[in-house]
C-alpha cells in the first residue's frame, strides 16, 4: 500500500524558512512526478511546485525565487525548501505522487501538513 508521510510544517514568522519533506513508501510504479500543493481556508487547492522524472521543475508564480523543490530518487522523497515566507503562504501543504505501471496510472496524496506564517 502506498503511503506518503509529510513532515516539516509549523509556525514561522514572516521572512523565515521551513523545509517540508514527503517520503513515499510502497511504490509499485514508475514515478512520473512528485509535487507540492497547498490549500488555504476558503480557497481551492493550488499547485506550488512539481518535479518530474527528468528533473525538470515547475513553480507557481507566487513562489518563484523563494521556494525550491528537490527529490531524492533513492529514497522516493521530495522536499520543498521555503524561504522568505509570507503570511499569504499560510495553508495546508499536500504532497502528491503520480506514476504509471503498464496501462495503469496512479495518483496519491499525503495527509497534509500545516504551514502558518505570522506577520
Amino acid at each position: 500500500q502506498v503511503q506518503l508521510v509529510e513532515s516539516g510544517g509549523g509556525l514561522v514568522q514572516a521572512g523565515g524558512s521551513l523545509r517540508l519533506s514527503c517520503a513515499a513508501s510502497g511504490i509499485i510504479f514508475s514515478i512520473n512526478g512528485m509535487g507540492w500543493y497547498r490549500q488555504a481556508p476558503g480557497k481551492q487547492r493550488e499547485l506550488v511546485a512539481v518535479i518530474i522524472s527528468g528533473g525538470s521543475t515547475n513553480y507557481a508564480d507566487s513562489v518563484k525565487g523563494r521556494f525550491t523543490i528537490s527529490r531524492d530518487n533513492a529514497k522516493n522523497t521530495v522536499y520543498l525548501q521555503m524561504n522568505s515566507l509570507k503570511p499569504e503562504d499560510t495553508a495546508v501543504y499536500y504532497c502528491n505522487v503520480q506514476g504509471t505501471a503498464s496501462i495503469y496510472e496512479y495518483d496519491y496524496w499525503g495527509q497534509g501538513t500545516q504551514v502558518t506564517v505570522s506577520s
